[in-house]
């Protein structure tokens, strides 16, 4: 099923995941992929994995395959495109297209240093026209970013890029991650005024210890609200404690979201089941 379909009966809430390092077994993340599956969320997107080449040396399609063919569930493959010759973008699409692999997350992908880039999708939006053009069969699916791309020199011209995005075919959005919902909805108005209409998932993670905060803050730039600053303060190095506010932000934060009428909500899973369930159980009776 092509996910974008799902916003027009229902509030949409999904899941996602990265495939096992290319020195572990892929059977790691099959009991995860269990157990993610029997919370039957709407669907589970699959990250790039370590090379980010989005052909050859990750597990993408293989663990999408799984998640759609072996845990029947509805699934979404990242595809990273910054060092992809158009024929590794064919190679690609005709890979996903042969595991029955109908849904795209198209996204420009991270820098490797020292590794030439290919020069040939230099945008997101980019990839998202090539594949509209020669596979137009799949549903693409765009990143956003509620507090602006690191690398966009103002917000304006950030939402300006978005726009040219959608317009190339994207019929929906994954946001970033964020934790102040008050971003998020100023985002929303932003798009709104860009003529930006498809529908938009937030972005929900779970952040349940002291690392994985300062590495997703420096990361992508999120901004931390205070009251979750001094919850970090008091709790940071408590593992259970950290995990249970993590839970709890995240949640509160879904619960508000869903209350002003979001589109979707998007949850970042890091192969966690625990926390996936959860967040899962306390908001299901809002969706």
């Amino acid at each position: 099923m092509r996910t974008n379909e799902l916003f027009a009966k229902k509030t949409v809430f999904s899941f996602e995941v990265f495939p096992p390092k290319p020195d572990t077994p892929i059977e790691t993340i099959y009991a995860a992929l269990d157990e993610l599956s029997q919370l039957y969320p709407d669907f589970i997107s699959v990250t790039c994995g370590a090379s980010g080449s989005g052909s050859g040396g990750n597990r993408t399609v293989e663990v999408a395959s799984a998640i759609k063919h072996t845990y029947g569930c509805e699934t979404a493959a990242h595809m990273p495109c910054i060092y992809l010759t158009e024929d590794d973008a064919l190679r690609t699409l005709d890979a996903l297209k042969k595991a029955g692999i109908e849904n795209i997350l198209a996204l420009r992908g991270d820098e490797t240093p020292g590794r030439e880039r290919a020069h040939v999708f230099e945008h997101a939006s980019d990839l998202v026209a090539f594949i509209k053009q020669n596979a137009p069969e799949f549903n693409v699916i765009g990143a956003c970013y509620p507090e602006g791309h690191a690398e966009a020199q103002t917000m304006a011209a950030d939402i300006r890029n978005l726009k040219t995005k959608v317009d190339a075919g994207a019929s929906e959005l994954i946001s970033q991650l964020f934790f102040d919902n008050a971003t998020f909805y100023r985002f929303l108005e932003r798009c709104e005024i860009a003529g930006i209409s498809v529908p938009i998932e937030a972005g929900i993670m779970p952040v349940t210890n002291k690392k994985q905060i300062e590495r997703m803050v420096s990361l992508c730039g999120a901004t931390l609200p205070v009251k979750f600053q001094r919850a970090i303060a008091k709790y940071g190095d408590n593992a259970e404690a950290m995990r249970d506010i993590g839970i709890a932000y995240a949640i509160d934060q879904i619960a508000d979201l869903l209350a002003n009428g979001v589109d979707g909500i998007h949850v970042y899973t890091m192969n966690n089941p625990y926390i996936a369930k959860k967040i899962t159980e306390a908001v299901k009776n809002l969706l």
